[in-house]
């Protein structure tokens, strides 16, 4: 089972990044996918999650209007569209996925993990 996140890099303030993660080894077709990220010298941070059949997301407030999250027709990839990216946007990303458990909070009980993909926005 893996996770392989990409797609990030350096770009100016106000620049747009899309950061993808693809899954293989199983099916995630029916699993609940999020992004998290971690910025150097703080906790890592749930950024965005996405429901299995991808009609359901939720956002944290310091990226709403400026991040979307979705997922590819085959269920198993998932896109975080970043534009107006700020210099507090700066973090290693890491895409996650968690069976859909009644009462479970988006940020809570991911089971697999991917590797990060780093984000520098400069301002």
């Amino acid at each position: 089972v893996q996770l392989q996140a990409s797609g990030g890099g350096l770009v100016q303030a106000g620049g747009s990044l899309r950061l993808s993660c693809a899954a293989s080894g199983r099916t995630f077709g029916n699993y609940v996918m999020g992004w998290f990220r971690r910025a150097p010298g703080k906790e890592r941070e749930f950024v965005a999650g996405i429901s299995w059949s991808g009609d359901t997301t939720d956002y944290v407030d310091s990226v709403k209007g400026r991040f979307t999250i979705s997922r590819g027709n085959a269920k198993n990839t998932v896109f975080l569209q970043m534009n107006s990216l700020k210099p507090e946007d700066t973090a290693e990303y890491y895409c996650a996925a968690k069976r859909p458990i009644a009462g479970d909070g988006w940020m809570d009980n991911y089971e697999y993990w991917g590797q990060g993909t780093l984000v520098t926005v400069s301002s």
